[in-house]
């Protein structure tokens, strides 16, 4: 979409539309509800589109990365039809089973729980409040500062992994370079996210349903297979404006060569969460929460638990792998009317370790999504990200549990 014109093309777009640095983050926000199926998909999709127009109206690197990072897990951990709702329904069946709740299913389980998970709730309020009131705090600040100075990014620390390459772009591109690919690149992976989880509904012989696919479903094949078709895609359109071979020769390797410096992060930052996980760090964090602990504490509990936890390892889908079994185990044990408010403060745990931790995934993603060095958007995020947190952990132990028992379990 480079090599084609297509990003300058709808930056030259949204200029005309987006009057003001607050619309063209207004943009960047609104994105989320064409690219909320997977938070790996979103951040990388919406950079590529947004970086152009963001750029035109002077807004850091830095704050890019923080609005598609909290656009992301915050937004995909509430919505039933994405790679994390498919991932967190399947394993609250499981929970919900294994302790005999037959009284609701699984997603309507979920559906309840989105307004309890109040980290992912308060980070989307936070997303409006930064964009609305331009609020910049911490180092987020002097970022603002130096963008509005021309300096997009901490000049100090160089250019950021992948933007020394320096892509050839054709002047003719327009719009329909850059709807198609991306529609195209949304559907297909759909398609395949659906089509994968089928494929496992068959061989376990049971019946077909949208929501059965998405539980069972391959994201990683599925992304795949979608960027290819939407590859291909690319080029066709990109053959109508005749470039030249070695426009061809030097596009290729530059693509590669701009998502080496994150494959690159990820490999270490998977290894450093393997060895973390090895050490059982998980389960020690755990086993801290089976003490003689008062029953209206546990959510709140749980939720420190599941943060620690995340930012540690760096998977939040590893925490709830751990976690969500756990919390399940305490509520059977304790009271099982609380056992929808304490999966919901891990899956709120898991999210705030998943947004702050400088090993997690979506983190990096974002980063190279917005363009920027990984640690500047790791710690220009974090104020915001600790200040959520702590507001979600105080309302968690403030009223939650009371709320939720008085007015939803009885």
């Amino acid at each position: 979409m480079s090599v084609s014109g297509a990003t300058q093309a709808f930056a030259d777009w949204a200029a005309v539309r987006c009057k003001d640095r607050r619309s063209a983050k207004s943009l960047t926000g609104l994105m989320v509800f064409i690219f909320f199926i997977d938070d790996f998909f979103h951040s990388l999709s919406v950079g590529a589109i947004c970086r152009p127009v963001t750029d035109r109206f002077q807004i850091s690197r830095a704050k890019l990365a923080y609005l598609l990072d909290s656009t992301a897990a915050p937004v995909c951990v509430l919505m039933p039809i994405s790679s994390w709702g498919a991932y967190i329904i399947a394993l609250i069946g499981g929970i919900m089973a294994a302790h005999h709740v037959t009284d609701q299913s699984p997603i309507s389980a979920f559906v309840e729980m989105i307004p309890m998970n109040l980290y992912a709730v308060f980070t989307l309020v936070m997303v409006l409040c930064v964009i609305a009131f331009q609020l910049d705090i911490g180092p987020m600040r002097k970022h603002e500062e130096w963008a509005l100075e021309g300096k997009l990014w901490d000049e100090s620390r160089g250019r950021p992994a992948g933007l020394d390459i320096e892509t050839p772009e054709n002047s003719n591109g327009g719009m329909i370079d850059m709807v198609l690919p991306i529609l195209t690149l949304t559907l297909a992976t759909v398609y395949f996210m659906i089509e994968s989880g089928a494929a496992v509904l068959t061989e376990k012989g049971l019946p077909f349903s949208v929501i059965g696919s998405f539980e069972n479903t391959n994201v990683g094949s599925s992304l795949v297979y979608g960027a290819i078709c939407s590859l291909v895609v690319s080029i066709a359109l990109a053959l109508r404006l005749k470039l030249s071979a070695k426009t061809w020769m030097q596009a290729a390797p530059q693509g590669i060569s701009a998502m080496m410096p994150a494959i690159v992060i990820l490999f270490f930052a998977w290894t450093i969460g393997s060895v973390v996980r090895d050490m059982k760090t998980g389960m020690y964090l755990a086993s801290m929460a089976n003490g003689n602990i008062p029953v209206q504490m546990l959510p709140a509990v749980v939720f420190v638990l599941s943060c620690a936890m995340a930012f540690a390892t760096g998977t939040s889908w590893g925490t709830f792998g751990i976690m969500l079994p756990l919390a399940g185990d305490i509520a059977a044990a304790s009271d099982i009317q609380m056992l929808l408010p304490m999966l919901a403060a891990v899956l709120a745990g898991a999210v705030f370790g998943d947004h702050s931790s400088p090993i997690s995934s979506t983190s990096i993603l974002s980063a190279t999504g917005a363009g920027c060095h990984h640690m500047d958007h790791v710690l220009t995020q974090l104020p915001y990200a600790t200040s959520v947190a702590f507001g979600a952990y105080w309302v968690t132990w403030r009223s939650v549990t009371p709320i939720q028992r008085g007015l939803v379990w009885q």
